[in-house]
């Protein structure tokens, strides 16, 4: 079998003095969605950071494509094709919808997403090309988080709680558009509280509690494990 996209093993990572993750173990594979699920504070944030080299230290193996990045600059990390559309979605308020869909270099060998289709998937932000993000409703400036990292090329997303905070029908889109993400061949680690969006979306579920991965399962199994769900997630 072919190496997985992203390969995490033994990873411990520090903020400071703290110490947040302690040995997490995570794969995703090619094509694959994998969601992170817990509560908060179980360190499903710092691991995607970890991943880009973005906590004050880190120590383990971070594979990406099959090259170790532990020991490489975050901006090195992003350019072997990873997307990262973090918590706070971090879009510059004072350019314009289609400017930051503009500003974005690059990233790895694949071809990005033209502006013609990013708003094909995404009308509102058509619509709404010439408004500053500080006019943007919360729900827009998701979509536009998440439209920004499809230009770069990246292949690999590394998405944070995208769905927080946001109304039903907002969240409904959202997942529609990681289906179709899926359906395009990109490669998704997805961080959620929320279960009922992530659970039809997932190939596999990791459980995260404490810094440490505690479950694993595939879809397949997910009907099975609902009751230690409902102890770790209270869903």
């Amino acid at each position: 079998m072919s190496e997985p996209l992203l390969s995490i093993s033994g990873l411990h990572a520090w903020y400071g003095e703290s110490h947040v993750l302690h040995g997490v173990d995570l794969t995703v594979a090619q094509g694959e969605m994998v969601t992170l699920l817990g509560r908060n504070g179980a360190g499903r944030t710092t691991t995607l950071r970890a991943v880009l080299g973005l906590t004050g230290s880190r120590r383990g193996s971070v594979r990406v494509g099959g090259v170790e990045t532990t020991g490489l600059a975050p901006h090195r990390i992003a350019r072997l094709g990873i997307g990262y559309c973090p918590e706070e979605r971090g879009i510059f308020s004072s350019l314009s919808t289609e400017e930051n869909l503009l500003l974005p270099p690059p990233v790895g060998n694949d071809r990005a997403m033209s502006l013609d289709e990013i708003y094909l998937m995404f009308p509102n932000l058509k619509e709404r090309a010439a408004s500053p993000g500080t006019r943007l409703s919360g729900g827009e400036q998701q979509m536009l988080s998440v439209a920004r990292i499809l230009r770069t090329g990246a292949r690999l997303l590394l998405l944070d709680e995208i769905s927080e905070g946001l109304a039903p029908v907002i969240v409904q889109r959202l997942g529609e558009i990681i289906l179709s993400l899926k359906q395009r061949g990109y490669t998704i680690l997805l961080v959620e509280q929320n279960f009922r969006f992530a659970a039809p979306l997932a190939d596999r579920f990791y459980i995260m509690e404490h810094g440490q991965i505690v479950e694993h399962f595939t879809q397949a199994q997910l009907s099975s494990k609902m009751g230690m769900l409902h102890e770790f997630l209270g869903v």
